[in-house]
C-alpha cells in the first residue's frame, strides 16, 4: 500500500489553514503548516513534501517569490504547487502559473474542490515519476532520462519514434491499447486536438 502524501499548506490566516489541513487530513494525508514564506522555504526544504497549497498574500516573502524560489531550487523544482489566494484577476492566476504553479485555487474554496484537485495533481505528479523511471523485462532495459535502449549489455539506437513506443507499451502489460492513446502516449494531447 502506498504511503499517503504530505502537503504543505502555507496560509498566514490560522482559520484557513485549519480548514485546509481538516480537509486533507480527513482524507488521510498528513498536512504541515506554516504562516510565512520563510517558514515555508524552510520547511519544504527540510520536510520535502509531496505538494504545496500557497498563499499569494503572505507577510515577509510573498507566496509568488516562494513559488519561484522553490522551483529554482534543485531540491523542490519538481514539487507540485498550487496557489491560494483571495486574489482572482487573470493577471495574477498568469503570474501564478508562469512561475510554475501547476494550479489555482480562489478563496473562498470547498474542501472537496481542494481535495479532488491535490488527488489530481498527485496522480499526474505518480504519473511522471513513472514516465522517468527505467523499464526493464528480461534482458531489455529501457531507461528514459538518457533515452537508452539496452538487449543485455548491449546499446540499440532505435528512432526517436520507436523509443517512445518501447518506453510506453510495456508499461500497460496484458493491456490492449487504442491507436488514440498510443499516439496520445508518443506524442502528448496536442496531436489529438488537431
Amino acid at each position: 500500500m502506498m504511503a499517503k502524501a504530505t502537503i504543505l499548506a502555507v496560509d498566514d490566516e490560522e482559520d484557513i489553514r485549519e480548514l485546509v489541513k481538516l480537509s486533507l487530513a480527513r482524507e488521510g494525508y498528513e498536512v504541515l503548516t506554516c504562516e510565512t514564506g520563510e517558514q515555508a522555504l524552510q520547511t519544504a526544504c527540510i520536510r520535502l513534501p509531496t505538494l504545496v497549497i500557497l498563499d499569494i498574500m503572505l507577510p515577509g516573502i510573498d507566496g509568488l517569490e516562494v513559488c519561484k524560489r522553490l522551483k529554482r531550487d534543485p531540491r523542490t523544482q519538481y514539487l507540485p504547487v498550487v496557489m491560494f489566494t483571495a486574489k482572482a484577476a487573470e493577471a495574477d492566476i498568469v503570474t501564478g502559473l508562469e512561475l510554475g504553479a501547476d494550479n489555482y485555487v480562489t478563496k473562498p474554496f470547498s474542501g472537496k474542490v481542494l481535495v479532488a484537485r491535490v488527488r489530481r495533481i498527485l496522480s499526474r505528479t505518480r504519473e511522471r515519476a513513472d514516465d522517468r523511471m527505467p523499464v526493464v523485462i528480461h534482458d531489455l532495459t529501457i531507461d528514459p532520462a538518457p533515452r537508452k535502449v539496452l538487449i543485455g549489455d548491449k546499446a540499440v539506437e532505435p528512432t526517436f519514434t520507436g523509443f517512445n513506443m518501447l518506453h510506453t507499451l510495456p508499461r500497460r502489460p496484458g493491456l490492449v491499447s487504442t491507436r488514440y492513446q498510443i499516439v496520445d502516449a508518443l506524442h502528448g494531447d496536442e496531436c489529438g486536438a488537431r
